[in-house]
């Protein structure tokens, strides 16, 4: 009878352990599966960032700097569309709730949108997110994981020329 009652135990643990396995893999596996891109290549033709952005000008009426593209700055890497990527970036939070970021814009660099113009809709990325990120560390890297969408969208802060349904947000770790 003590024999039974330990493999009972032994089986419940080893039922937890699986469990907590299965749990967790799913995430990495994900990630794991994920093309890891760069900026660089969510412009066609991976024409160098100097190629993409004018000078731009002064909005006196709303006084704001208004950036100007050439048509290189709006054309979107379409053979891109509808793949899971991975990407390296930084939160510009859109909806902010009381457990986090819900919805955010993941710019290439600190401080795009808010200290300095936008960056070109092909360099930014429309976020929305399940799971809220916390938002006691937006200064911080992140990695977003999820299935790209060669969409653009016009808001407020920018006009965004991707977006994507993040399936996993994580620190980034160089």
């Amino acid at each position: 009878m003590g024999a039974i009652i330990d493999r009972r135990r032994y089986t419940r643990r080893t039922l937890l352990k699986t469990a907590g396995m299965a749990i967790l893999t799913p995430l990495s596996v994900r990630a794991a599966e994920a093309r890891r891109i760069k900026w660089s290549e969510l412009i066609p033709g991976n024409l160098p960032y100097a190629e993409i952005i004018g000078r731009g000008r002064i909005d006196t009426d709303k006084d704001i700097w208004v950036p100007e593209f050439d048509a290189n700055g709006s054309q979107l890497n379409t053979d891109l569309d509808g793949q899971r990527i991975t990407l390296a970036g930084y939160i510009l939070p859109l909806e902010i709730g009381s457990e986090g970021v819900s919805e955010f814009v993941l710019v290439p660099y600190v401080g795009a949108c808010i200290h300095t113009p936008p960056p070109p809709p092909n360099q930014l990325l429309f976020v929305t997110s399940v799971v809220p990120w916390p938002q006691g560390n937006l200064w911080d890297a992140v990695l977003v994981t999820g299935v790209l969408q060669a969409q653009p969208l016009d808001t407020e802060v920018a006009n965004i020329g991707y977006q994507m349904q993040a399936e996993y947000i994580e620190p980034y770790r160089a």
